[in-house]
């Protein structure tokens, strides 16, 4: 498959020309890379009004993933969220939403003033996972009585959790309203030997972040529109995309995604196998030692710490004495992140790790039980409205202004425009979170 965008740049560099354009190192060497880093130079294209090499980039990505059209961002699945809420953008102002959400998607809200109604799961005992069936998206949708502009789902969670999307896509288009799915953790599930891609099992439309399980660089994400959606989002698609990302997107992340084409369509597949297999029976291993391993999509492995007797810190800390880095952890959890990229020697040291370590009696848990959100204002209001910070021990009763999250996992506690109860404030302690923002009285 032919890159485009990295052959363009690649002649570029060799040229010798004389930048007289930005960006300001002129592609001398500072970092090693900056040869390759331009700007809309003549032939270069222009993401936002793209018509040559971009476009052919991106329609190649399409093919790969069996899309009416993939639209690339540098700027991560941030700006895809955004663009994704804005292609049904108009009298339509109600979101239904599953409750674990990424806070980009309370500042998209907040931008486009949509109001939000949230699907909230009986076992919702975590903010990390929210699990919601086609019954939960029927009975909701049939008890509105205002225009739904969009159902929307994160899927993959960041515990690996997936969604019954045939399921719920079927409801939605009973109702006709579009599934939107939050796909970030999932770019590889389209090119499994059996599709796990929501595009492929009924979304509308999805974001998926190139760089959390592809070789992509760090911002490279992509914005799907299925073949099934309806024609004005492809038409619209770019322009919503524009209205929140930067005119200077990264040539540098965008060569990396035009790059990852080519890799998506020889041995990608091939290597991705290879990889889940081995993986798998990681993941058996650290089972047979005594740990508890979550059910999770291929490519994560998220061991349930406080079942085996440790905390995720904990098990984190071992982790670093071995020189290794986890993706998440918490009190309860670990969470590590695998790609094809990652090399027997990295197996070879989470089987030494597990091997070595004897599991404990289970740790008992304060239990958390986060009931429906009451909701004071919408989350327009409370983002602009006038704020102050103060300790969580003082919050209670008062209404959250901005989400106060740390990423890893940008999963707001508290959403604007709710009033902050017992049990949020518990959990905004629990998550190490002293200080958060409300609105001023």
């Amino acid at each position: 498959m032919k890159t485009p965008i990295a052959d363009f740049v690649k002649e570029y560099a060799k040229s010798g020309v004389s930048r007289f354009h930005m960006p300001g190192h002129k592609g001398k060497s500072f970092l090693g890379c900056e040869k390759y880093d331009i700007t809309e130079v003549s032939g270069a294209d222009v993401l936002s009004n793209a018509e040559g090499i971009i476009e052919e980039s991106e329609k190649n990505a399409s093919l790969l993933f069996g899309t009416a059209h993939t639209y690339y961002t540098t700027e991560g699945s941030t700006a895809a969220i955004c663009g994704m809420l804005a292609l049904v953008k108009g009298e339509k102002s109600l979101i239904l939403a599953a409750r674990n959400v990424h806070k980009a998607f309370i500042h998209a809200c907040a931008l486009l003033d949509y109001n939000i109604e949230w699907l909230m799961s009986d076992e919702f005992s975590t903010i990390l996972k929210c699990e919601i069936t086609a019954k939960t998206v029927e009975e909701k949708l049939s008890s509105l009585h205002k225009k739904c502009a969009a159902v929307y789902l994160t899927s993959p969670d960041y515990l690996g959790n997936i969604q019954n999307i045939p399921e719920i896509a079927q409801v939605c288009k009973k109702y006709n309203v579009p599934l939107f799915v939050d796909n970030a953790h999932g770019a590889y599930l389209g090119f499994l030997e059996m599709s796990l891609h929501p595009i492929h099992l009924g979304a509308a439309a999805c974001c998926d972040s190139g760089h959390k399980t592809l070789p992509v660089l760090t911002g490279g994400a992509y914005l799907h529109i299925s073949k099934d959606a309806p024609c004005e989002f492809v038409n619209n698609a770019r322009k919503a995309l524009s209205l929140f990302t930067s005119t200077s997107p990264s040539y540098l992340t965008m060569q990396s995604l035009d790059l990852c084409n080519s890799y998506l369509a020889n041995e990608f597949r091939e290597e991705l196998a290879e990889c889940i297999k081995k993986l798998d029976c990681l993941k058996e291993l650290i089972k047979k030692s005594g740990f508890s391993v979550l059910d999770s999509e291929p490519l994560k492995l998220t061991i349930d710490a406080s079942a085996s007797g440790y905390t995720g810190e904990e098990l984190a800390e071992i982790l670093r004495q071995n020189n290794a880095e986890p993706e998440f952890y918490d009190d309860k959890f670990l969470v590590l992140m695998i790609t094809p990229q990652n090399g027997d020697r990295d197996f070879e040291i989470l089987n030494n790790i597990f091997s070595a370590l004897k599991p404990r009696k289970p740790k008992s848990e304060q239990s958390f039980k986060i009931g429906y959100p009451i909701t004071k204002m919408s989350v327009r209001e409370a983002v602009f409205a006038e704020s102050e910070l103060i300790a969580v021990s003082s919050s209670v009763g008062r209404i959250c202004a901005v989400p106060t999250v740390s990423c890893p996992p940008a999963i707001p506690i508290a959403v604007s425009g709710e009033e902050i109860t017992e049990e949020t404030a518990a959990l905004f302690k629990k998550y190490n979170i002293g200080k958060i923002y409300v609105v001023k009285e």
